[in-house]
């Protein structure tokens, strides 16, 4: 575990105060003991050059009480002073302190010469250490003796200690000292660090209402008693004023921080409020907070003014109709609306960060990725009508695609948006379809007019011919033949005439599930015979619709018969009736599951004179008229040839066919609906 910086303070400084107390003491010790030893060998010199100088005179006039009395009265200057003695200039002792006997020995113990003034020696006695003091008397130039002064070491030495002690003690007790104010130091440092750390760990957590500085006595409009509410500092008990811009104190020079503050340096305010460094640090921490949370609630409120632009902006691309999608410099799509998603049943999640190859074909995408490419190198836009593959079959679009320009004028991806034009390609197919036989129909209307007259004729002889021959005669079997083929041609000029004749079609109300059902009637017996079953599947609550009912019953007969051709023997035709509400239309659907129809030739069922049956068993016609009626209707016919994977044996191309027929009801009509009468006489819908 780590040392708080507290801890770190403690022992950091602790062993500093007494590593420093103990220097104090051992160099205090040193240079006081050297002081003290110092100053008692000066004394001992002192004393007895003085002494020297005083018994002088004795020691010339043999004066032995007076130099008793001078060195008593020596010794009894202080008690460290062991003893005091005087030699004569032959060395004999003539006055001493010693109450036991003078000790012979000290007469040698320390000698000095002429030349010197004095000299010292340290004396160990046995029992202590002495320091003895030898000077010469000199009278008139002329030596008569030496004066021995013994000043006890041992004395001194327990003066230096009791000084030592005192000494240590004060020392102790600054160290003590020191380590409160230590404590107190710390403290006061970590306590304003850890008010920085609680204030820092809130601002963490996205509390930036946070006041780390300490509440000042006086703010800056007390100190100054402007009265100026409407100053930016006035009020404002978190910020200093000086690190506020537009300030308006006469003093403030304009600007932001960086530009006032040198002379902010020199207000009363900032001399009075300014603190040291941490107190600096935790004003300027406050402000950082302030402003980074002013900085954070702009940015909130831009957040939600994009937000909602952006969803506004999804809104409207999403209920937009058209297919729109953004992608990026390597074609990875950024975004994309609902009719996208839709277009290639996916969510949007599995489709930002894609390319055109996870949705499309691979020739496909391969042709979209080049022409991406060569629209990023060019800048131009491109526009293109084609067909694609989708989930729920074959649709056209029209595409439009541009390039997406960053403020530098790079291109950065591309925009491209495809409008389903499906139902326009259907509308002017049908329209062609429409022309193409307006056209046919007069050309018909002409031929069977032109061989209708030769074919009567030809038919005419030919069953007067028939009454001069017998039947069992070859010429009557052969003029049997040209009768029979001239009614097929007959038959195939009728259907000219049928086909481009635009007779007035008689509308009335009709019941088209009734209508159906009676073609149904009609020829069942006849498909049954094939063992070709007819299902139906009415609707039960099928409006009335107005339209021509024997026009209708031929479109009917001719799918079904159709449909009878297609599946030859062995087959079942479904018959489905419906209301689409949401279109306000009826559905008419008529299924087989015979030999189908080949995708190449789909396109071309309703051309006049088009037909898949075997010569002789079609004109290619139906279909034309068929087509003809229910365009009259104002509706529309399609054709499907879905793989009926279910059905047919090991070598037969079972496909099926549906034709389904949409026809219009007008705006006012709905489906038949039961109605009930309340007991009020109200009306209710119940079905």
């Amino acid at each position: 575990m780590k040392l708080g910086f507290r801890s770190k303070i403690y022992l950091g400084m602790l062993p500093l105060i007494l590593m420093l107390g103990i220097v104090i003491f051992f160099v205090v010790t040193i240079i006081i003991k050297e002081a003290l030893l110092e100053e008692n060998r000066n004394r001992g010199i002192s004393m007895g050059i003085n002494l020297a100088a005083r018994v002088a005179e004795p020691v010339l006039a043999m004066d032995f009480f007076r130099m008793k009395a001078l060195i008593d009265e020596t010794v009894r200057l202080s008690d460290d002073i062991s003893y005091t003695f005087v030699l004569d200039a032959r060395g004999q002792t003539l006055v001493h302190t010693f109450k036991g006997g003078f000790p012979v020995e000290l007469k040698t113990a320390n000698a000095v010469s002429d030349a010197q003034k004095y000299n010292m020696q340290l004396l160990d006695t046995g029992k202590e250490f002495i320091y003895d003091f030898a000077v010469p008397v000199f009278i008139d130039g002329d030596r008569f003796g030496v004066i021995r002064i013994g000043i006890s070491r041992t004395k001194i030495q327990e003066t230096i200690n009791r000084l030592l002690q005192t000494i240590f003690l004060a020392t102790v007790f600054i160290v003590i000292i020191a380590g409160f104010v230590e404590t107190f130091f710390a403290h006061t440092i970590t306590q304003r660090i850890n008010i920085l750390r609680r204030s820092s760990e809130e601002a963490v957590k996205g509390n930036l209402d946070v006041q780390t500085a300490p509440v000042l006595k006086q703010n800056c409009w007390e100190i100054m008693s402007c009265g100026k509410n409407q100053c930016p500092a006035y009020g404002d008990t978190r910020r200093r004023c000086w690190y506020l811009a537009g300030t308006m104190c006469l003093t403030c020079v304009e600007g932001d921080y960086a530009q006032k503050i040198e002379a902010c340096r020199e207000c009363k305010v900032y001399r009075k409020n300014a603190g040291d460094e941490i107190q600096h640090l935790a004003e300027t921490f406050d402000v950082m907070a302030y402003t980074l949370k002013e900085h954070i609630s702009g940015l909130e409120e831009t957040k939600e003014r994009l937000r909602q632009q952006g969803q506004l902006l999804q809104t409207i691309l999403d209920a937009t109709p058209d297919i729109v999608g953004l992608q990026d410099r390597e074609l990875a799509y950024k975004a994309v609306n609902k009719a996208f998603c839709q277009f290639v049943s996916k969510e949007e999640d599995d489709i930002i960060g894609k390319t055109d190859f996870d949705f499309f074909s691979k020739d496909m995408a391969e042709k979209n990725r080049q022409e991406n490419m060569g629209i990023m190198e060019t800048g131009k836009s491109f526009e293109k009508q084609e067909e694609v593959k989708t989930a729920g079959g074959k649709r056209w679009l029209h595409v439009v695609k541009i390039p997406i320009y960053d403020p530098d004028g790079n291109v950065t991806g591309i925009l491209w948006s495809g409008r389903d034009i499906t139902e326009l390609k259907q509308i002017q197919s049908r329209l062609v379809q429409s022309q193409k036989m307006e056209s046919i129909g007069q050309l018909a209307a002409g031929i069977a007019h032109e061989i209708n007259t030769p074919l009567g004729i030809i038919l005419g002889y030919t069953q007067l011919l028939k009454e001069d021959f017998e039947e069992d005669s070859p010429v009557y079997q052969d003029l049997q033949i040209v009768e029979k083929h001239s009614k097929i041609c007959r038959k195939i000029a009728a259907d000219l005439l049928r086909f481009s004749r635009h007779t007035e079609s008689t509308l009335t109300s009709l019941d088209l599930d009734q209508s159906i059902e009676e073609v149904v009637s009609i020829v069942e017996h006849t498909f049954k015979l094939d063992r070709v079953e007819i299902e139906r599947d009415y609707h039960s609550n099928l409006p009335p619709i107005k339209g021509d009912r024997e026009k209708l019953k031929q479109v009917f007969v001719n799918l079904l018969n159709n449909a009878y051709d297609a599946i030859n023997t062995d087959g079942t035709i479904s018959i489905t009736t419906s209301f689409d509400q949401e279109n306000n239309e009826l559905v008419i659907s008529v299924a087989d599951t015979g030999r189908g129809i080949p995708p190449e030739q789909i396109d071309r069922i309703f051309d006049p004179f088009f037909t898949t049956k075997s010569v002789g068993k079609g004109t290619g016609l139906g279909l034309s008229v068929t087509f003809g009626i229910i365009q009259e209707h104002g509706g529309r016919i399609d054709v499907k040839s879905p793989p009926l994977s279910a059905r047919g044996g090991e070598g037969e191309d079972v496909r099926g066919t549906v034709f389904t027929i949409h026809l219009p009801m007008s705006k006012d009509r709905a489906p038949k609906e039961e109605i009930e009468e309340t007991g009020d006489g109200e009306n209710i819908s119940v079905g």
